[in-house]
């Protein structure tokens, strides 16, 4: 069912401002481009649906496709595996090893094609993902998006430490990080058909593993090509630490001294962030992807949400695909929440509630998780996509609680946040009856 050049009436719900938005009916014209042109309500002056508008199933809703904004896309064959490490042994015993089996061709093609096509059917229909060292391998997940329909910016990962790094997977120099990353950047901008669906990003792995020199080249390429930058920023005590021992000044100032915090890019994790580095990426307009169910095995801490946001900081989701036992948007989103939770009340049952060392105010709700969800993260990355507003893209999923293998049920009277607690808490992927990328559908019942 491809949208481009019709009228949709649906009911569902969106989050364009931070604030819930749910519609009983909504006409939603759609551009042969794939970009709403016009949103109308009944009641409005000039109402009037056209015969031959699409008419979405009595009882489904629809919602703004999901944004996830950290994907190591080749470690999805280790999902949920070895998570008692911690984050330094786990790259090295288990992670590295298998982002080396990258340099196969057919591995890749296998696993990128499985990835892409898992999560647009689970709704994420925007996608940020790390790729491996290997070129070839990295061109073909960019071409993988843009094949099979996923909005998707795609990064090359520059590692090139000899100290941080293993002998059998890293880049061979600076100059090879650089030129890599700058090889793909001209592959993807070239690809037939791409008209910006897919994109480019510079991405060194994380300042433990590139050397100076490297960071200050990929800088330099970020700002020669307008590219975003994606890359880890005070993930782990271990992270956090080697950098104020190296650098001697943290994260995030490292990185803005190397021309690596852009407009619209995106540090993943942010646990250890300071309020000086929040007023840093606040003024560089650089986002944060919230990744809580990683935090939870590697990070030792929660990161502070609702002190980002309170900061001005721009943030979205990242599922973390390997580094938490999930990999959709959907657990996620349900994670922010009870992480946020944790952070309010603190964690410590030997103590009394007054002692546990909680932060006051820390707490979200399901709306501000659907709003990270979707249009939160599209605003992180600066993209016109997550909400059905006349100038964005038609990126969208259909939820159906009807179906009985799916685990979501919807009972009559719920409206507004009691049913969207309800379908974010409750959906799982048999529910998910239909993907849309740009009007175009993707994934879900027979097209």
């Amino acid at each position: 069912m491809n949208l481009s050049g019709r009228t949709l009436v649906a009911r569902g719900f969106h989050c364009p401002d931070g604030t819930l938005d749910p519609f009983a009916e909504l006409a939603i014209e759609i551009g042969a481009d794939g970009v709403i042109t016009r949103v109308r309500r009944p009641g409005a002056d000039g109402y009037a649906v056209p015969a031959d508008a699409v008419r979405l199933p009595e009882g489904t809703l629809l919602l703004p496709g999901f944004v996830d904004l950290h994907i190591h896309a080749p470690q999805y064959p280790q999902l949920g595996t070895a998570l008692d490490e911690p984050l330094e042994v786990w790259l090295q015993r288990y992670t590295f090893p298998l982002e080396a089996r990258y340099a196969d061709p057919a591995f890749a093609e296998r696993v990128y094609a499985r990835l892409v096509r898992d999560l647009l059917a689970s709704g994420t229909t925007t996608a940020l993902y790390f790729g491996t060292v290997h070129l070839p391998a990295t061109q073909r997940l960019a071409e993988l998006c843009l094949e099979l329909g996923q909005r998707a910016l795609v990064g090359k990962v520059a590692m090139d430490h000899p100290e941080t790094c293993p002998d059998y997977y890293r880049d061979a120099s600076a100059d090879d990080a650089i030129e890599g990353t700058r090889a793909l950047i001209a592959h993807i901008r070239a690809l037939p058909g791409n008209d910006g669906r897919v994109q480019p990003v510079v991405m060194p792995r994380f300042i433990p593993a590139c050397t100076d020199e490297a960071l200050a080249g990929l800088g330099a390429l970020a700002a020669e090509t307008g590219c975003r930058v994606h890359t880890h920023v005070s993930e782990s005590d271990w992270e956090h630490g080697h950098v104020l021992e190296r650098h001697a000044m943290s994260d995030a100032e490292s990185l803005a001294r190397f021309g690596l915090m852009t407009p619209h890019s995106v540090l993943a994790h942010g646990n250890f962030l300071s309020d000086s580095d929040f007023a840093l990426m606040k003024r560089h307009r650089a986002g944060v992807a919230h990744c809580p169910l990683s935090n939870a095995y590697f990070a030792g801490s929660v990161f502070p949400l609702r002190k980002a946001l309170r900061s001005g900081v721009s943030v979205g989701l990242g599922s973390d695909i390997s580094g938490g036992p999930a990999g959709t948007i959907w657990e996620t989103a349900r994670m922010a929440v009870t992480a946020a939770r944790m952070l309010e009340t603190g964690v410590d049952p030997a103590l009394a509630p007054e002692a546990r060392g909680g932060r006051p105010g820390a707490r979200i709700d399901a709306v501000t998780a659907f709003h990270l969800a979707t249009r939160g993260g599209a605003q992180t990355l600066g993209l016109p996509v997550g909400a059905f507003v006349p100038g964005m893209a038609f990126d969208a999923m259909l939820i159906d609680p009807s179906v009985e293998a799916g685990t979501l049920r919807a009972f009559d009277g719920e409206t507004g946040i009691r049913l969207l607690e309800r379908v974010l808490y409750g959906t799982s992927k048999p529910n998910i009856a239909r993907v849309w990328v740009q009007g175009v559908q993707v994934a879900g019942m027979a097209r």
